[in-house]
């Protein structure tokens, strides 16, 4: 008997019934959470875990660059293999050594069996998100399940960070910031346990070679921007540990493109990123992530700092930031796009983000939750819920399934990328606000509140820039009018 293909098993996973594909979905949408999650679970810990171990300020942001420096430069790797491998095979390895990484970090006993651990993680990460992207992608192929599969999805991708810090602070208040990372271990034994039992098994059918040179390159060029944004927050942008490192990553990236475009078999293949709905996605999963994560991590100050709120009632904070992306993301996939398309959808979304970014400008030491913080937070979670979803469905409609796992990659390196670039220019340009704020005045208690409130402004300020150049360049990119319905078995559009 011919021995099935995964594509085949896809098919055969949906003849086997409806609920077996909404299962799946629980499955990968539980991996995701775990993954993204992990990006900001453990900012929370930091402060428990420095005291505990020892290790210096100076050292402290390498507990969470560690993990978006493994992560973002080896996911197009990890999405390439999981198309040459297999995806419930890349899929299972991926939970089996994030979680085993997780359980090294949680134990650690000083600072670089930490940071070690938390490079593991991301190393894992790479190969188990784009592997779980990929099979959402193959498994949910009718045009109105899909829908509705990638709302919920890119719901959970959009609001895992702030889960992140509510289970952050829950865990550490309550229990130990060990069990920040101990926590997976629970997480990716459901996983694997559905996962066995749910997804099949099976060889990708002609699966495409590894492109050696193009993964060296986009792998060392992605490293080279995250290294380099992150060192900027320690070193000045004229030294040669910062610019060199981006000028270094822009040189490889380049080489790369052109690399991609001459490869036999490329890593990245153009017709993925060429298609105007896919590129246009990529680029709004870039540019959102890079002010996304930046509200996090200011925010996160101003509640606990400005306003004094514990790590627990910080992350309640954010909980109406989720509700609402989980309500917009399924309303935006199943509804608006598929009547309007995306291209006034995405862009105004960017829109919402900017409004409510700029709209965090105006909150003080006395604000209330309820008045100041709220308001722009439900704004900023509506325009989130309808950029992720959107994008993320698009960007993976309509490929190859033998180029799923790399289109998946591209969706999470966009996201991951541009959060770890954001993040990192976001700090330094509120450090250097906050001391230029501080120049010419007494450094009274007053005073130093006051420039923490003026850096987390600037801060806002430029993620609203950054959602204003995505709106943008989102209405420019996306075609008009509704996307493409692609049958289930070809991944080719359908004209209806």
């Amino acid at each position: 008997m011919a021995r099935m293909t995964e594509d085949e098993t896809a098919i055969g996973t949906q003849a086997s019934g409806e609920n077996h594909r909404w299962w799946v979905l629980a499955v990968v949408g539980l991996a995701q959470l775990m993954v993204v999650l992990d990006a900001t679970i453990v900012n929370i810990a930091l402060p428990s875990a420095q005291r505990d171990l020892g290790f210096t300020d100076a050292n402290r942001q390498w507990v969470v660059t560690a993990y978006a420096l493994a992560f973002g430069s080896l996911l197009l790797l990890g999405g390439r293999i999981a198309d040459l491998v297999g995806r419930k095979r890349v899929f299972l390895i991926g939970l089996v050594g994030f979680s085993v990484a997780s359980a090294i970090g949680g134990a650690a006993p000083d600072f670089g069996v930490l940071v070690t651990a938390r490079a593991l993680q991301g190393s894992f990460g790479a190969l188990l998100a784009p592997a779980a992207l990929s099979l959402l992608t193959t498994t949910f192929t009718d045009p109105k399940e899909r829908a509705k599969a990638f709302g919920i999805y890119g719901a959970i991708a959009g609001t895992g960070g702030a889960v992140g810090l509510l289970l952050g602070g829950l865990l550490t208040e309550y229990l130990d910031w060990r069990w920040c990372l101990y926590v997976n271990l629970l997480l990716a034994v459901i996983a694997f346990i559905g996962g066995t039992r749910l997804l099949h098994a099976g060889a990708p059918a002609n699966p495409p070679k590894l492109d050696i040179p193009g993964t060296v390159l986009v792998s060392l060029g992605l490293f080279c921007l995250v290294y380099g944004f992150s060192n900027a927050e320690s070193h000045p942008w004229h030294t040669i540990n910062t610019w060199g490192f981006l000028l270094a990553g822009v040189i490889l990236i380049a080489a790369f493109a052109w690399w991609q475009s001459r490869a036999v078999h490329p890593v990245l293949p153009l017709r993925v990123v060429l298609d105007r709905n896919r590129g246009a996605s990529f680029l709004g999963m870039f540019i959102s992530g890079a002010g996304m994560f930046g509200v996090f991590l200011f925010l996160t100050y101003y509640l606990q700092q400005s306003l004094g709120y514990s790590p627990v009632i910080t992350g309640v904070a954010f909980l109406p930031l989720v509700v609402i992306m989980i309500i917009t993301s399924v309303t935006a996939t199943n509804v608006l796009v598929p009547r309007v398309g995306a291209r006034p959808i995405v862009p105004v979304g960017m829109l919402f983000g900017a409004g409510g970014m700029a709209w965090f400008t105006a909150l003080g030491l006395h604000s209330s939750y309820a008045a100041n913080v709220l308001p722009p937070l439900l704004l900023l979670g509506l325009g989130l819920g309808m950029i992720f979803a959107p994008a993320m469905s698009l960007a993976t409609a309509g490929v190859e399934p033998h180029d799923a796992g790399v289109a998946s990659a591209m969706v999470n390196t966009s996201q991951q990328v541009g959060g770890s670039i954001g993040t990192s220019l976001l700090n330094t340009l509120a450090t250097s606000a906050a001391a230029a704020y501080l120049v010419g005045r007494s450094h009274t208690p007053a005073a130093l509140a006051q420039s923490q409130l003026h850096s987390y402004s600037t801060a806002y300020w430029w993620s609203a820039g950054f959602f204003l150049f995505g709106m943008v360049v989102c209405a420019i990119l996306y075609p008009s009018g509704r996307p493409p319905i692609y049958s289930g078995d070809e991944q080719a559009p359908v004209h209806m």
